[in-house]
């Protein structure tokens, strides 16, 4: 059998990949998939990790979520001040108000992932079986 090299944490982070066995998804339907985007595995299909770590723990995403909009509304401030020289008041709300709901989806899940990797307690094992 041949050994799978696991992909790199920040690769597994940015697929949405089980902290444990880097190879796994998280959600079920690709981001794209609006009505289903946050259907999200209990387990994790490969390691069976349970993702869900305590009753609720997602909860604290919202910390993430807030920082990545913040992120995401400075940025698109500044792009919007360099490149369109400071346009009126209007066209920076229609402006983040149009991303919040296009990234929508990407944001949520991102916040989820990034949350259990740095607040999940979860190590990655090289021992588990890799998909091929």
């Amino acid at each position: 059998m041949k050994n799978v090299k696991s992909p790199s944490a920040l690769k597994a982070l940015a697929g949405a990949k089980c902290p444990q066995c880097r190879t796994g998804n998280m959600f079920v339907y690709p981001w794209w998939q609006v009505p289903k985007f946050s259907k999200f595995y209990q387990n994790c299909p490969t390691c069976q990790l349970r993702f869900d770590r305590e009753p609720g723990f997602f909860h604290g995403a919202m910390y993430i979520s807030y920082a990545l909009i913040v992120a995401m509304v400075t940025n698109a401030s500044l792009i919007l001040y360099i490149l369109f020289n400071n346009p009126p008041f209007e066209v920076y709300i229609y402006t983040i108000v149009l991303l919040n709901i296009l990234l929508f989806p990407l944001l949520f899940r991102y916040s989820r992932v990034i949350y259990l990797y740095l607040f999940g307690g979860v190590k990655f094992d090289s021992s588990l079986p890799k998909k091929k």
